[in-house]
């Protein structure tokens, strides 16, 4: 399964994500935008606020795109929990929404709740996490050229060594995205046998959690006696406890570790030099396109019409449709990007951060 973007590609989903940037709550309808949304009530049900960006960044910015547009919202949490989140689903169905954007806690279990609501004729978006369902609009930053600067950063930093990989739930898909990009610079390297992954050294983390995450990279850490050169973690929160582990052997300094999110304490971790990389992916701009398309899909419910949106296969192999954005790479070199996008303020970012160390601080 190909979802990468070619060319393109990626100048469609940039002139879109410029048409969304920006976009909040305070921003005023486009001309006509209201009247033609006027009834368009739009449902989120979300996997967890437990993560940053979901309550901070996504939901807010998504919110406040459909109230721009003319639109209604109504959202709600399943905390991590695949029952909890179908009974969700059916409040949203049962309230009336007329596009519903699933963020997914776990994929598999959700589907006959996103078959429910295609056979009622609500239009889909599966919103950061992939649905097996051919009428879902696939909607998220592209996770393949995530994995593939998470990995790029950090093999620039430590090229040779023993790696550790702390991947997401493995009930998602994300994880075999942002894999299959980690491979693309991990394949020749360990074929060179620069890089090497010790057995048991490469594992998935049930939601994502930090203090699972932690007790991962412990175990690793004691099966290889700390010979640990570099960690790959498939997102910031998993790093924090990664970080926590290598921390308590005193080797958060010197092990090289990388993941994605952009979220505050992450982009800390590298002002200070702790993480290599945080990949951005604007989670505000993500909110913003998909409170926009799930405008256009009031309007016009067929997925493929939504703006910038591209026909691609799932996973399992289904023709759908995506919507794709591009993610930056936050290094020690550019923190001055996230600043400029007032993403954090400059004192969370250089949170005892020597002045003057790095740009930005």
């Amino acid at each position: 399964m190909s979802i990468r973007k070619s060319a393109t590609m990626f100048a469609v989903v940039a002139m879109v994500a410029a048409a969304c940037s920006g976009t909040g709550s305070s921003a005023a309808p486009s001309g006509g935008g209201s009247a033609a949304a006027t009834g368009c009530k739009v449902g989120v049900a979300w996997s967890t606020f437990q993560e940053e960006r979901y309550g901070l960044r996504d939901e807010p910015s998504l919110k406040g795109a459909v109230e721009a547009g003319g639109g209604s919202y109504i959202g709600n949490d399943a905390k991590n929990n695949a029952d909890t989140q179908a009974s969700n689903v059916a409040a949203l169905i049962a309230a009336g929404v007329k596009v519903l954007v699933v963020n997914a806690y776990n994929p598999k279990a959700i589907l006959p709740s996103v078959e429910a609501a295609v056979n009622a004729g609500i239009p889909v978006i599966a919103y950061d996490r992939e649905l097996e369902n051919n009428k879902a609009l696939f909607l998220t930053h592209d996770n393949v050229l995530v994995g593939h600067m998470i990995a790029d950063a950090v093999t620039k930093a430590q090229p040779t060594g023993n790696y550790a990989i702390i991947k997401g739930d493995k009930t998602q898909t994300n994880p075999t995205f942002l894999r299959q990009g980690m491979e693309e610079v991990l394949a020749p390297l360990i074929a060179s046998g620069a890089i090497k992954i010790p057995t048991g050294a490469e594992v998935f983390t049930d939601g994502w959690k930090a203090d699972l995450a932690q007790t991962e990279m412990e175990q690793i850490l004691t099966a290889n006696n700390n010979k640990i050169d570099a960690v790959l973690s498939q997102n910031d929160n998993m790093a924090t406890g990664a970080v926590a582990a290598l921390k308590d052997q005193g080797l958060d300094k010197t092990v090289k570790i990388g993941a994605q999110d952009g979220d505050k304490f992450a982009l800390n971790r590298v002002a200070l030099g702790t993480q290599v990389v945080s990949v951005w992916k604007d989670a505000t701009e993500l909110g913003t396109a998909a409170g926009k398309a799930a405008l256009e899909l009031c309007k016009n419910p067929d997925v493929s019409k939504v703006t910038g949106a591209t026909a691609s296969k799932t996973t399992g192999g289904l023709a759908t449709s995506s919507l794709l954005l591009k993610p930056i790479p936050i290094t020690k070199d550019n923190l001055q990007v996230v600043l400029d996008a007032n993403w954090l303020t400059k004192a969370e970012l250089c949170k005892d951060v020597t002045a003057g160390s790095v740009k930005g601080c």
